[in-house]
């Protein structure tokens, strides 16, 4: 048998074509992918084909009959697979010098039994999976309070800028800032807490710091203004769309199952300052696994009550919001909705939706694995994201190309149909 792979080294959000020839015909097979992240967890599925009466497999053309996944999907080997170690998230962290490296194999089915001992694979080959496309560069960036990472596509620009924000894990995440300069955008991924010099925890949202993280966007040589995009997730979002409604220049902002009001800290501006929505904290629930479930903590409060509410008709850019309807965390579906009904209330169309059933709160470039529980530093029990396999695959696959178009038209074409 012999297994084929184009491209065998891809961005990791580029689909790859696998084939599988020489078996005799209708066999039965199983694909089996691996690999390991940076700190050696381990990462693994599998899936059964069937060959057509040559011989043959194609991902493309055939469906899965079990294993992680059942139907035609050719990039499932890759978006189910699962840690070894529960709990844990694939997240890439040294983005520039390395890709993920994913061994494929083919071999015959067998029962995983102790006493059974798997014969050889038929075949194998390895996929190169990275998140920075050649040439792109990486800026650290150390200036004035702003800690981050700046990554520039290659060639001479202008770029549009977009700043990249993280939620509830802290740190600094580049993966999503490295594949959006690859994709020619000029993208700052932007910490905020628990790194380098800065608040080991969050304590308060300082409006100005990400003020100075706009202005200093704009300031660099390769970046296309007026405006900045910015691209968020969980507690970024939130940021994401407090900056929109209090600072100038932000023309596009994409909110990834976010709320529409402050949670847990005060948002502060030039003396301004929006207070935390008080959450009833025995709608906490928890999944069979023991999950902790937070998505019902804000449906006496933020949910039910626009007093709480940031107030998102001021804003002068426009907003993609990224729903994920199994999200266990927020009730994104619900924010999403009292965030566009303000907007539609104030004669406001800036705005459009993409909302996917059966995707959870992790909605992260495509073909990255779901993770649907993790730990995160300050919550003790571990956090239930919420998802299925399948339709989150999907919603990822989707959004992030619509992402891209959002970002691009209102920070591209919009400046050039001023002109």
């Amino acid at each position: 048998a012999q297994l084929t792979a184009a491209p065998l080294s891809a961005l990791v959000d580029e689909p790859v074509h696998i084939q599988v020839t020489g078996l005799t015909p209708f066999q039965v097979v199983c694909l089996q992918a691996s690999l390991k992240d940076e700190k050696g967890n381990l990462f693994e599925s599998q899936a059964f084909y069937k060959a057509n009466e040559v011989g043959e497999v194609d991902l493309e053309r055939d469906a899965s009959v079990g294993g992680d996944y059942v139907g035609v999907h050719p990039m499932g080997l890759l978006w189910s697979l699962k840690p070894e170690k529960l709990l844990t998230r694939l997240a890439k962290r040294d983005v520039m010098n390395s890709p993920f490296q994913v061994q494929v194999k083919v071999c015959d089915p067998y029962f995983p039994i102790k006493n059974v001992v798997p014969g050889a694979p038929k075949d194998s080959l390895t996929l190169e999976r990275w998140y920075v496309a050649p040439g792109v560069t990486r800026i650290q960036v150390k200036e004035g309070r702003l800690r981050g990472a700046l990554f520039l596509p290659p060639g001479e620009g202008l770029f549009p800028g977009v700043i990249d924000l993280f939620g509830s894990a802290g740190g600094l995440i580049e993966f999503r800032a490295s594949l959006l300069a690859s994709h020619g955008f000029a993208a700052l991924a932007l910490a905020y807490w628990g790194y380098d010099d800065l608040p080991p925890l969050l304590e308060k949202v300082d409006l100005e710091y990400f003020e100075e993280a706009v202005e200093f966007l704009l300031r660099h040589p390769k970046v296309l203004g007026p405006g900045v995009g910015v691209i968020s997730v969980c507690k970024g979002a939130e940021v994401g769309l407090s900056m929109a409604v209090n600072l100038k220049n932000i023309t596009a902002t994409v909110l990834i199952n976010g709320p529409n009001f402050a949670i847990g800290n005060l948002h502060v501006y030039r003396g301004q300052t929006s207070l935390p929505t008080p959450t009833n904290i025995e709608f906490t629930s928890s999944n069979a696994l023991g999950f902790a479930e937070f998505y019902r903590t804000y449906e006496q409060t933020g949910d039910v009550d626009s007093r709480y509410c940031f107030p998102i008709e001021k804003a002068e850019g426009h907003f993609l919001f990224v729903v994920g309807e199994d999200d266990k965390a927020l009730n994104s579906k619900a924010h999403a909705l009292q965030a566009t009904s303000q907007l539609t209330r104030n004669g406001k169309k800036n705005w459009t939706v993409l909302s996917y059933p059966g995707a959870g709160h992790l909605i992260e470039p495509p073909y990255s694995p779901l993770c649907c529980a993790s730990r995160i530093p300050f919550v003790s029990p571990n956090i239930h994201w919420g998802g299925e396999v399948i339709p989150h695959a999907a919603a990822q696959e989707h959004s992030w190309k619509e992402i891209q178009s959002f970002l691009k038209k209102h920070l591209i074409l919009d400046v050039t149909s001023q002109l």
